[in-house]
């Protein structure tokens, strides 16, 4: 919780009141025993059982001991045992939270059920049960209250790990080969710490009111140690004698109460309580891959019917189906098509960020001359962390906003090359240099929020540079960024790739952007690549869906006056992606033989390739460099 949030908080009417009941209990649970713990323990029998007086301001007890002064001297016991309590529910709720992060598929989904069968039941019930189970007195009652909050807030634990697992900065920490448990004490929990405070905070007030419960009803606390459901309970016995021998504990008792919760309230208005498994599936391999294989001599990347699904209602959905694809050393590629089409979705799989309920398989899964099929996760992680890099779309998502940049860029070497931190941060600080980020040293200090978005891009592309990658996969890196930025970080990548010599995977929406700086253009649709072919030669692309492409991109000749070109219809949905060709019901040349699946065939001039039953022959109107967009 940020200090900020605390003062915001405490300036709000609720946070106020509640801070001032809370300070007025805790000075009293510091003092109240020093100054009357004696006198509390005093007995007198000349005034057994007396009413209110003078001297008695609450009367006395059975013993004639004063009621006041208990009630007060209670206050430690009564707020020590509630956070004690509360701290149990909180260590025990988090472990639990975040094991399905850091076990595998299987025993995190076990846990998530165990959970979830706890929080079926009340809360309540569960604290009478553990407080059988862990025996009646003041120790028991506290791993009952303990143990009987962990499971809701084991789920909020889970939940909010969840919505966090998904970010950019997760998956690159997981590219960069960082260890489950630093992933989740560097990377989860700190980004979730403010609804966790909220809720822990609320609960304290919860378990105060538990614990009061069961020393009420002689579970808890036991003579001759006294909190103030004890004396709640021994002052019930003379209710109509002495009111306010039983009116006095269980009014403290709501106020501390009330105290945690308004203090939990005011906290969340101010905040604003706010990977896939690799598989050998048993098929025969494609022909037309297996002819492309011999060109893998000097490859990086060779990925041969790569497919990834999902389970839905039918069975499953492959939302990526049979990518076969060649990636050689130094490359530039670019891979395209409209949102939906299996881009980004592709460059997970190859870098293993699927999430947990994909399937991806492939006959074939070559980088840097290793396959990857068959190898476990440590392996698979230490190879892909030195030799891969990841430039995400979302610039603001790419960073942990909990970190410093560049304790962020240095842990790639911390967890790889395990270096030490001063040696790490150094080497990121030169990284920062490398991109040309301006005074790296004070960059280096500051949160990702302190950034723009072009220069949170550089240093995302710095953190790939930390160890020596052979293939930079770039997922849309230019997104929400001007033209003029844009233009830097495309430059960029191209230095990078010139001085590292590392192969460049450049997937974008936009074929102008793609243009500027690939050798060879990859077209993919409904989760397949439709053509292939050398960017200098778009003006005789094949596939009527990537002349639809070319087509929509405006140039300085398009005639303002008249509406920009589109691509009628839309891409199908995976789910239900139709038989045989899946552009045909958007192809003004389709016709029967459209309904079966066509293959990559060669058409055209060398290197190009075409899934299309009518590929067209005449050559597209000039499509030049400097109209769609100009070389970087």
């Amino acid at each position: 919780m940020r200090l900020e949030h605390w003062r915001s908080a405490l300036k709000s009417p609720v946070g106020g009141v509640a801070a001032t009941l809370l300070v007025a209990f805790a000075v009293l649970a510091v003092i109240a025993p020093i100054i009357w713990g004696d006198a509390a323990e005093e007995t007198d029998p000349a005034a057994l059982s007396l009413g209110s007086s003078p001297e008695h301001l609450l009367g006395t007890d059975a013993l004639g001991r004063d009621i006041a002064l208990r009630v007060l001297v209670a206050t430690r016991f009564s707020l020590g045992l509630a956070l004690l309590a509360t701290s149990i529910s909180v260590t025990i709720g988090i472990i639990l939270g975040v094991l399905p992060a850091v076990l595998g598929r299987r025993a995190g989904r076990l846990v998530v059920a165990v959970v979830n069968l706890a929080v079926a039941f009340p809360a309540l019930l569960l604290a009478l049960f553990f407080a059988v189970v862990f025996g009646i007195g003041s120790h028991g009652a506290v791993l009952a209250i303990g143990a009987a909050g962990a499971p809701s807030f084991a789920r909020l634990v889970q939940t909010n790990v969840a919505s966090v697992s998904g970010r950019d900065y997760v998956s690159a920490a997981r590219v960069a080969g960082v260890s489950r448990i630093r992933l989740v004490v560097r990377h989860l929990l700190p980004n979730i710490g403010e609804p966790l405070v909220v809720n822990a905070t609320v609960m304290a007030g919860t378990a105060l009111l538990a614990f009061a419960g069961l020393s009420f009803l002689g579970l808890g606390v036991q003579p001759p140690s006294y909190d103030w459901g004890r004396l709640l309970g021994e002052g019930l016995d003379r209710i109509y004698l002495n009111p306010a021998a039983a009116l006095a504990p269980g009014v403290a008792v709501v106020l501390a109460g009330l105290a945690f919760t308004l203090m939990g309230e005011a906290i969340a208005q101010v905040v604003g309580i706010r990977t896939g498994i690799f598989r050998i599936p048993q098929r025969m391999p494609d022909p037309a891959a297996q002819a492309e294989s011999g060109r893998d001599d000097d490859a990086v990347l060779v990925v041969e019917d790569l497919r990834v699904a999902f389970p839905s209602a039918d069975g499953q959905t492959e939302p990526v189906d049979g990518v076969s694809l060649t990636i050689q050393r130094g490359e530039t590629v670019g891979i395209v098509g409209e949102s939906g089409s299996g881009k980004s979705l592709t460059a997970l799989a190859l870098a293993k960020l699927t999430p947990e309920n994909a399937a991806v398989s492939a006959t074939r899964l070559d980088f840097t001359g290793e396959s990857l099929l068959g190898r476990s996760d440590a392996e698979v992680r230490r190879l892909l962390g030195t030799s891969l890099a990841m430039v995400f779309q979302d610039p603001m998502t790419s960073f942990n906003p909990s970190m410093r940049v560049g304790w962020q860029i240095a842990e790639v070497a911390r967890a790889l090359e395990g270096r030490g931190r001063r040696e790490a941060l150094d080497r990121a600080v030169d990284r920062l240099r490398k991109v040309h980020m301006p005074v790296p040293e004070r960059r280096a200090r500051q949160y990702p929020h302190e950034f723009s978005g072009g220069m949170r891009q550089r240093a995302m592309i710095g953190m790939g540079l930390m160890s020596t990658p052979a293939l930079i996969i770039a997922d849309e890196p230019t997104t929400a960024l001007d033209v003029t930025v844009q233009r830097q970080v495309l430059r960029l990548l191209r230095d990078v790739q010139r001085d590292s010599g590392a192969a460049v995977v450049l997937i974008s929406h936009d074929i102008a952007v793609v243009s500027q700086m690939c050798q060879r253009i990859v077209v993919m649709y409904a989760g397949r690549i439709v053509e292939e072919l050398p960017v200098d030669r778009l003006a005789s692309a094949a596939h009527p869906y990537t002349r639809a492409l070319l087509g929509s991109v405006p140039d300085m000749t398009t005639d303002r006056e008249r509406p920009l070109a589109t691509i009628p219809g839309r891409p199908p949905d995976p789910v239900s992606r139709p038989t045989g060709c899946a552009f045909a019901p958007r192809c003004e040349f389709a016709d029967a033989q459209c309904g079966d699946v066509p293959v990559l065939t060669a058409v055209g001039v060398e290197h190009q390739r075409a899934a299309c039953w009518h590929p067209r022959e005449e050559p597209l109107p000039v499509v030049a460099d400097a109209e769609i967009g100009g070389r970087v």
